[in-house]
């Protein structure tokens, strides 16, 4: 059964400055860990992804999974999984919140279902490694940019 995870950071920069780097999905192979590879099979009207996919390598976990992406606006985009070798199931969201003058509170939530069996506790836990690692990549590319 599919848990969820979240957690936040805030970041230096502007709602909008954080979101380029979220859809920026070329460039996550440089600040990810994870991502190895990322192509954008389709987009939307406005030159958004709709469809991703990643070559993920986590140590012990390789995946090559595609991701089907929503955009609500400008401070938010979720995803679900379209096909993958690892997971059942997989949805996730970046939610952008201004925080105070050039600031921007990111919270990353994260619900994934293995084809493996895994114990909850374990899972929890690397889906919190997984988020908190991508929370750290985006701040440090958002604010070095």
């Amino acid at each position: 059964m599919a848990e969820h995870t979240s957690s936040s950071i805030t970041i230096k920069a502007a709602p909008a400055d954080v979101m380029d780097v979220i859809a920026d999905f070329a460039r996550y192979p440089d600040w990810t860990g994870e991502v190895k590879q990322a192509e954008v099979l389709a987009t939307d009207n406005e030159g958004r992804a709709e469809q991703v996919r990643l070559v993920m390598d986590a140590g012990a976990i390789k995946d090559d999974q595609t991701l089907a992406y929503t955009w609500k606006g400008t401070n938010e985009v979720s995803w679900t999984l379209v096909k993958s070798q690892m997971l059942r199931s997989l949805d996730g969201a970046y939610v952008l919140e201004p925080a105070g003058e050039e600031a921007t509170q990111v919270t990353y939530s994260l619900t994934v279902d293995v084809k493996i069996p895994m114990l909850g506790m374990i899972k929890r836990k690397a889906e919190k490694v997984v988020i908190d690692r991508a929370l750290a990549g985006l701040k440090k590319r958002v604010e070095t940019r």
